[in-house]
């Protein structure tokens, strides 16, 4: 579903997933959101190319900067070489790519999930005040609630797909739905649908049963 994002024009706005792929390239995004970009690369070629442009670019600037003393240099390079071994190498059966596997800790049959509504099972990576982490497991057919955000919400299919009024999302596809997207996904009729969601403000439900359900989605664990 996404799409290898095109050069903006001075005069254009930069949009969300331009924004997002330039940040995980700068080394500007948190864990959470780093594992989910690095997870989409893994699984689709569709931002690659842009990716690896836009890595070419920032090593051509590494040329105009002072060299300095690297601190601790074995072990960080001991984690570098670490990292990449298990990029290359992920658990042939799990459905986490290594990225959100290392994130995660576990594999999927392996984690506690949270019944949070019928047919809808939740597993809460991280959490804090700004927003959180989660993978979401929601059964065959189903809609979510109706929903906003005070921030934005950047969703990974994992396995399955789902659908909203921005389109149809499938597996190593990333949805991003910004502050002012009022949405209620539907997953497909013939597959559960997996999904890591990194937020980074609290989810907003909308609609007539919105306060009721907020009592299920605002709960802590």
């Amino acid at each position: 579903m996404t799409t290898a994002p095109q050069a903006t024009p001075p005069s254009e706005t930069i949009k969300p997933l331009d924004a997002l792929l330039a940040a995980y390239c700068s080394g500007g995004l948190d864990l959470a959101t780093h594992s989910l970009v690095a997870s989409h690369l893994l699984l689709s070629r569709r931002n690659r190319r842009f990716v690896a442009a836009l890595e070419d670019l920032a090593a051509s600037e590494l040329e105009h900067i002072v060299p300095a003393e690297i601190l601790d240099r074995d072990r960080k390079l001991a984690n570098i070489f670490a990292s990449n071994t298990a990029e290359r190498a992920p658990a042939a059966a799990s459905v986490l790519p290594a990225p959100l596997l290392r994130l995660v800790g576990a594999d999927i049959g392996d984690l506690k999930w949270r019944n949070k509504l019928p047919g809808v099972r939740e597993y809460r990576v991280s959490h804090s005040d700004r927003g959180e982490a989660v993978l979401l497991w929601v059964g065959a057919g189903r809609r979510m609630p109706s929903h906003t955000h005070d921030g934005s919400e950047v969703t990974l299919v994992l396995k399955g797909a789902f659908s909203d009024i921005t389109g149809r999302y499938m597996r190593g596809d990333l949805a991003i739905a910004e502050a002012d997207l009022d949405h209620r996904p539907r997953t497909d009729d013939e597959m559960d649908c997996l999904c890591f969601a990194v937020t980074d403000a609290p989810l907003r439900l909308t609609g007539p049963v919105g306060r009721i359900l907020d009592r299920f989605f605002g709960q802590p664990h």
